[in-house]
């Protein structure tokens, strides 16, 4: 999964499009795109900095459980398959 570098700069140009600035002239300023804006705006709607942040770490966290669940999920198959085997 690629790691996002920009959360706290879009949720800063989020801000600013609720400040008052169009959304034209915010995306022209920082030069992205409307739609990237309006994907922001769904992921980050109403939260601030710190949120993000914290979103972030849980979403790293809930990456590294289910990579251990794949794990464990594997080994229990495979000692499975084992124990299946007449000796």
């Amino acid at each position: 999964m690629k790691k996002s570098r920009f959360s706290d700069e879009e949720i800063a140009i989020l801000k600013e499009v609720r400040a008052g600035n169009t959304i034209v002239a915010t995306c022209a300023k920082h030069n992205i795109a409307v739609q990237t804006y309006h994907g922001w705006k769904r992921k980050f709607g109403g939260t601030e900095v710190d949120e993000a942040r914290r979103l972030r770490g849980l979403e790293e966290e809930n990456r590294q459980l289910k990579g251990l669940v794949a794990d464990q999920a594997v080994q229990i198959q495979i000692l499975k398959e084992v124990n299946a085997k007449k000796w």
